[in-house]
């Protein structure tokens, strides 16, 4: 099944300065958000296989958009996330279709590689609701800098019968990680933890 997709909306947040410091090479955080129909919405369906497609498709485009919105090449993203909003006449099932089981292979295509799991969070929500993306390192789960997040609301979505799906992509991690662990530079990628 093909997204019935009503709108996509992307945004590019960069930090330039924080807590009096200033922040160079600015982070970079880009978050794209489609607007689908819920095909399932107002009745029970056990077959999930629609949304489950549609997260496929998804997961390409909206992390395509956010490496073409931060201008970087695929290998240069380093953190992502995911997450969906269910309006109110779908379930949080719904979500969950979408996000996990074909989203992911995707998404890592458009910013290469991506061994670690993508974080994620669902809902149920109303119009003008914030949505929050998890971000974590895309290769190394380990890697504390990048625990972050980004949030994102539409106005007008998600109505009654849609489904706000969200990927969030970064070119860098929080501004002045200080906290320690494991850094970007020094990750390996393999076991998608280290």
């Amino acid at each position: 099944m093909t997204a019935k997709i009503r709108k996509i909306a992307v945004n590019v947040e960069e930090v330039h300065s924080e807590i009096g410091r200033t922040i160079s090479p600015a982070t970079r955080k880009a978050v794209a958000v489609a607007v689908i129909e819920n095909p399932f919405a107002g009745h029970y369906q056990d077959d999930l296989t629609d949304l489950m497609d549609i997260g496929a498709e998804l997961g390409g485009l909206l992390g395509a958009k956010c490496v073409e919105a931060l201008g970087i090449t695929p290998d240069q993203a380093e953190s992502y996330g995911k997450s969906a909003m269910v309006g109110e006449n779908g379930e949080l099932e719904h979500a969950a279709a979408i996000l996990h089981p074909k989203l992911g292979a995707p998404l890592r295509v458009a910013v290469e590689k991506g061994a670690a799991l993508v974080p994620s969070s669902k809902k149920m929500g109303s119009p003008g609701q914030v949505l929050d993306v998890p971000l974590g390192h895309k290769d190394a789960a380990y890697v504390r800098s990048h625990f972050d997040g980004i949030e994102v609301r539409l106005n007008d979505a998600p109505r009654a019968n849609e489904i706000m799906v969200a990927v969030a992509v970064t070119d860098s991690g929080r501004p002045l990680p200080r906290v320690g662990g494991l850094t970007s530079t020094d990750a390996i990628g393999k076991d998608g933890l280290k």
